[in-house]
């Protein structure tokens, strides 16, 4: 398997840039015939981490969409239930309508890379359905919390 390319310079360092974590039990019904999570739970645990992240930030108002434009995940190793995931998000890149996160699993009981990921979420109004600049209000806040 190729390295995926936003993990940079190295996994521990990149790991070290995540200041934002969660934890997901799986759930028996995430799992497939082979007994290990299913490749489609991965994205629903980005967005489960990016849903808390949003919260923890304070930063989506109602009027305004985040629609998820493109997203990744690379496959490192099984995950199984019961097992308890850590999730990880953090914000890569700010733009003038969008902005990139990146993602990471792991599991809690022995700290192995489950997943990574990374994708690009596009603002929209949601009245118009336009893309919508990103309001000062929130660039500050993404820029804060990343330092």
């Amino acid at each position: 398997m190729a390295k995926p390319t936003y993990i940079q310079p190295n996994m521990e360092e990149w790991l070290g840039k995540f200041s934002f974590h969660t934890e997901i039990k799986i759930r028996y019904s995430e799992t497939d015939m082979s007994g290990h999570v299913n490749n489609t739970s991965y994205l629903v645990y980005f967005e489960q981490a990016r849903t808390e992240y949003w919260q923890f930030l304070e930063v989506m108002g109602d009027d305004l969409l985040a629609v998820t434009a493109d997203i990744w995940c690379h496959y490192h190793a099984e995950a199984f239930y019961p097992e308890t995931l850590k999730v990880g998000v953090r914000i890569a890149r700010i733009g003038t309508s969008s902005f990139d996160l990146e993602y990471y699993i792991s599991s809690t009981r022995d700290n192995r890379i489950v997943a990574t990921g990374a994708g690009t979420i596009v603002l929209l109004d949601k009245h118009t359905k336009q893309k919508a600049l990103v309001p000062q209000q929130i660039r500050e806040q993404f820029t804060h919390y990343l330092g």
